[in-house]
């Protein structure tokens, strides 16, 4: 009976569930969205190591201005050897030095960041050659002018997919012959990877640079890789204590280096956007209240409009009960159906939006069922005082009514 309500009135009863269809699906595709982005975000992270951990210089100051953290040359080459050394949760560390040049080959002049760095930073970073080959313990001891360059770099610099090996690029007026050619990563968060080229640490110190450090050679940062996740916290311990001594820090002085754990960085974008995903699915919820005060709306204008046909139906002996489950029937029938469509319509959109902004397409079982639960709830909620209405109708009054 309550289809049959439901398909003799389908606009009204297409209007009443547009309100339940609207938040069902701003949920589960708000939710898909953001589970997706953060799958996409790991997986980056991941991909470029989820078992390193980055350490940094300390910040320069000028006139009373921090440069920004690297700037200042507190870490050393000897400070990274000296980790790898005696850091027994570091399985491989690398040192780097970067900077933001200019690099020309024949009519094209573009912009990217140069890494002087090791022989360890291919393994740390989880990055390879894709051609050519990385550069050599005798380029790294000798400061031998020769480039890797990221497939970003080597397509603005010589064509899409086109070889660079062997051919020789400028950097700030040096040249550099590029040897290999790492392979694509994609940026993560604001940095492409992709757009880096990489040469000797020793050149780098040397020839673009300069040695600026009063012992040793001056360092930007280093990267540590751990066996697993679960010794960076030990190798940060490690490293912490170990740099505060080889820089004769004591209590209460600040540390003039800092750790970034990957680990960290993940639980954290994670953290912020499972809350933002509950905020905006929260606000899309709202639209179940609007959906649910639609049906309840509706429902009363049905208990007045069927006066005289409760009036007969409990005139031949229709009981209270049996008029409270129709009219409750025929509300939670309505959220029902406005939520399967509901969901539907969400997964659709979600698939959609993965697919035009290209992360993964995810879908979790709790957001299809708590759409569902909403649905459920939202016509028993609703149904409940036109219900009772109904059914506390006086018969005689009723089979009176117009």
């Amino acid at each position: 009976m309550a289809l049959e309500a439901m398909w003799s009135h389908r606009l009204r009863t297409g209007l009443t569930m547009l309100g339940v269809i609207i938040g069902i699906s701003s949920v589960i595709a708000v939710t898909s969205v953001g589970q997706g982005i953060q799958k996409a975000t790991e997986q980056q992270i991941q991909a470029l190591g989820s078992n390193v951990m980055l350490v940094l210089a300390g910040a320069a100051r000028s006139g009373g201005i921090s440069q920004g953290v690297g700037s200042a040359s507190t870490l050393t080459w000897e400070d990274a050897q000296a980790i790898a050394q005696q850091v027994p949760a570091a399985q491989s560390v690398t040192a780097f030095l970067q900077r933001t040049v200019q690099v020309v080959y024949a009519g094209q002049n573009i912009s990217t960041t140069v890494i002087g760095t090791d022989l360890n930073y291919p393994e740390v970073k989880n990055i390879h050659p894709q051609q050519g080959q990385y550069f050599t313990q005798e380029d790294l001891d000798s400061a031998h002018p020769v480039a890797v360059l990221g497939s970003k770099v080597r397509d603005d610099l010589f064509g899409t997919g086109s070889s660079a090996i062997g051919y020789d690029i400028r950097i700030q007026g040096g040249r550099y012959k590029v040897i290999g050619v790492m392979e694509s990563k994609g940026a993560s968060g604001a940095q492409n990877v992709d757009d880096q080229m990489y040469i000797p640490l020793t050149n780098m110190s040397a020839r673009i640079v300069g040695n600026n450090a009063l012992n040793g050679t001056a360092i930007n940062g280093l990267w540590l890789k751990a066996e697993d996740e679960a010794q960076l916290d030990a190798a940060q311990f490690q490293v912490t204590n170990l740099l505060r001594i080889k820089h004769n820090i004591y209590p209460p002085q600040a540390d003039d280096f800092r750790i970034i754990n990957q680990v960290d960085i993940i639980n954290t974008f994670s953290n912020v956007v499972g809350l933002f995903t509950i905020l905006v699915g929260a606000i899309a919820g709202i639209s179940l209240i609007v959906g649910g005060i639609g049906i309840a709306n509706i429902m009363l204008v049905s208990v007045v409009e069927r006066t005289r046909e409760i009036g007969i139906r409990k005139a031949v002996g229709a009981t209270y009960s049996a008029i409270l489950s129709q009219f409750l029937t025929e509300a939670v029938a309505v959220a029902i159906v406005g939520g399967a469509i509901g969901i539907g319509f969400g997964i659709s959109l979600a698939l959609v939006a993965a697919n035009v902004f290209k992360f993964p397409f995810v879908v979790s079982l709790w957001s299809i069922l708590a759409g569902f639960g909403f649905s459920l709830v939202t016509g028993l909620v609703a149904g409940v005082i036109p219900a009772r209405n109904a059914a506390r109708l006086d018969p005689i009054a009723a089979l009176r009514s117009d």
